[in-house]
């Protein structure tokens, strides 16, 4: 389903758009905490349906207001979209090239890497994976800019986990019949793809103990004997 037009009061220079900006420069409170409401279900709603799937009637339902007073908060469903990925994406990758330029060996910070992102999955939960869900080769021209940014973010957190695995693999702390990017591929699908089931609120298990499972998993049959983090 296509989202609705957006109504021409959405404009920049429109009076709600006035309104808007300055409601968000005074830093009050009750307006921030409407807007973060409103980020949140926007967020909820792209993770259960899908970002192109998902109307701005929709987020006005699911916060019990209706479209004309959800622009005094954001200016559309784009601006709701970068609101939920973006600042999180980006500090995700930062901590991913944290863990890989600090001190360490290549398995303790692969398995920093591994629980890290389990556990940023649970803390900023569901904007990550509504990341991971969409398709940004296929985003409408007039988000391609943020999308091509967007991709360069992820090849920065890919390249991350790559270049740990490489460390290890010319330190002889890791073992591997395959190439460092090969390696770093299957630990990033095995890890993203809980985006398909993970669920704070109906997982049984926890993300810590998710993440900790895995590393534990990938370690026992990646790290040479003598690196095995414990």
């Amino acid at each position: 389903m296509a989202d609705e037009p957006q109504q021409p009061e959405d404009a920049a220079d429109s009076g709600i758009g006035r309104r808007r900006a300055a409601a968000r420069s005074g830093g009050r409170a009750d307006y921030e905490e409407r807007r973060a409401a409103i980020v949140a279900a926007a967020a909820t709603l792209f993770k259960r349906q899908g970002y192109a799937r998902t109307t701005f009637a929709d987020i006005a339902r699911e916060v019990g207001s209706d479209r004309a007073s959800l622009y005094y908060y954001v200016g559309g469903k784009d601006e709701l979209l970068d609101a939920v990925v973006t600042d999180v994406v980006r500090a995700n990758t930062a901590a991913a090239e944290a863990v890989r330029d600090g001190d360490g060996t290549a398995p303790e910070k692969l398995r920093e890497l591994i629980v890290g992102t389990m556990r940023a999955f649970h803390e900023h939960y569901p904007m990550l994976y509504v990341y991971l869900q969409e398709n940004l080769a296929h985003a409408p021209d007039d988000r391609q800019a943020w999308a091509q940014d967007m991709r360069a973010v992820n090849r920065r957190w890919a390249g991350a986990i790559e270049d740990v695995v490489r460390e290890g693999l010319e330190a002889g702390t890791l073992r591997s019949a395959v190439p460092a990017r090969v390696l770093a591929n299957g630990i990033m699908g095995m890890v993203n793809w809980t985006n398909r089931w993970y669920d704070p609120e109906r997982t049984s298990v926890d993300a810590e103990e998710i993440g900790t499972t895995y590393a534990d998993v990938l370690l026992s049959g990646l790290a040479a004997p003598a690196a095995v983090a414990s």
